[in-house]
């Protein structure tokens, strides 16, 4: 894979570069690459400039047109630029093709999202999904590691001794894969095993977008010291505690983060990490309601725990952050504002909430403790009502 390699300060120069199509347009383009720059940063890299371009579709030959990507390539080459961060998945032809013109390194979304939880990987288990996924995104990719053999054509006896090296590549990358599913396979077994030994206690699991505070909720809740930090993908392995409220105990697990174009090869990888969430009996979903974009930030966590079939749980919304909402200003000399739900007031949200939703939900700030006792009530009668269905006979907790 392609490593972020660090300069002496540490950092490397990027170029973030996106595209303006029929599903996304400028507004929705400019959310995400703010997002792109925060993985860019989180990795390592200063987002110098942004490009982007209006298309019908991407080119499917260097993804923005020709023209776009001469200006793109020139400004690269004034301003010593290291490294080009496409936001969406490039085709292996597109990666190819793209390097070969820039002669720079050339990263997507997924590859960077990779990166960075190859370097968030804290134990044997998460490197072994981390490494998986990416043997499975380099795959079909190889053909570009192999440019400096494309002028061998070949002859009698040879058949393009460049090729034949990508084929024997592909082979011993193929058998990796295997191997490490095989290992994940064994490893998934052995952690299903010890989730059904597990005490006879409700099981509730932490759901979310990324850096929204899960790992900061853990730690209050289960008075214990779980990795928290201000940075995305902080938290890659399942973290399972026991949690005691008004002496009812329960198991709370902190997962990993969703984030919007979530590689497919991730979720395939972390199988058992969101087995936390598909088996859990209760979902806390937390929201970083401060977050500008955060009602698709809840829309994308909903859709992922739909593609694990996590969706027929009971689920209490957590919209965390509260010390740090900022309703949008109306400007007063405008005499006919638009307003939208950016200039709703934290009491108008609520409203509009529980409006249109069966969903329980309460308001926190989990920095500042704020509401933190009604989370710890609400907790309880619903972990309660749970127990008393699936363990009848315990009723000594109450």
């Amino acid at each position: 894979m392609i490593e972020i390699k660090k300069k002496k300060d540490g950092r490397e120069r990027a170029i973030l570069i996106g595209a303006v199509t029929q599903y996304q347009n400028e507004e929705r383009l400019s959310e995400y690459l703010d997002e792109l720059a925060f993985l860019a940063d989180t990795a390592g890299a200063d987002s110098i400039k942004r490009f982007s371009q209006k298309l019908d579709s991407p080119n499917p030959k260097t993804f923005l047109g020709t023209g776009k990507m001469d200006e793109i390539n020139e400004y690269i080459k004034a301003n010593e630029i290291d490294l080009a961060i496409f936001d969406d998945e490039l085709s292996p032809s597109q990666l190819k093709n793209v390097e070969r013109l820039f002669e720079i390194k050339v990263l997507d979304r997924t590859n960077l999202i990779l990166d960075i939880f190859a370097s968030r990987a804290q134990t044997s288990y998460a490197s072994t999904q981390v490494e998986l996924a990416q043997y499975q995104y380099l795959l079909p990719r190889l053909t570009n590691m192999w440019t400096h053999l494309s002028k061998q054509k070949g002859g009698i006896g040879m058949k393009g001794p460049g090729e034949r090296e990508i084929e024997t590549d592909r082979r011993i990358i193929r058998d990796k894969i295997s191997l490490l599913k095989k290992k994940l396979e064994k490893i998934d077994k052995q952690m299903s095993i010890q989730r059904s030994n597990r005490e006879s206690m409700v099981r509730v699991a932490l759901v979310g977008y990324t850096n929204v505070g899960k790992s900061t909720l853990m730690n209050l809740l289960s008075k214990s010291e779980v990795f928290a930090e201000n940075k995305l993908f902080a938290t890659l392995d399942t973290t399972v505690r026991k949690v005691v409220i008004h002496n009812l105990p329960f198991l709370l697990s902190d997962t990993v983060g969703f984030i919007r174009k979530l590689p497919t090869q991730l979720i395939e990888s972390f199988k058992s990490t969101l087995d936390e969430v598909r088996e859990a009996e209760l979902l806390l979903h937390v929201v970083d309601i401060s977050h500008p974009n955060f009602e698709e930030h809840l829309e994308t966590v909903d859709r992922t725990v739909a593609e694990i079939d996590g969706t027929e749980k009971p689920v209490i919304m957590i919209f965390n952050k509260i010390d740090a909402y900022q309703p949008e200003k109306v400007d007063p000399d405008d005499l006919s504002p638009r307003l939208n739900n950016r200039h709703f007031t934290l009491e108008q949200w609520q409203k509009t909430w529980f409006a249109r939703t069966d969903r329980q939900a309460i308001f926190i700030s989990a920095t500042e403790k704020d509401n933190l006792e009604d989370l710890k009530n609400r907790l309880y009668e619903t972990v309660a009502e749970i127990h008393a269905r699936r363990y009848p006979n315990n009723r000594f907790l109450f």
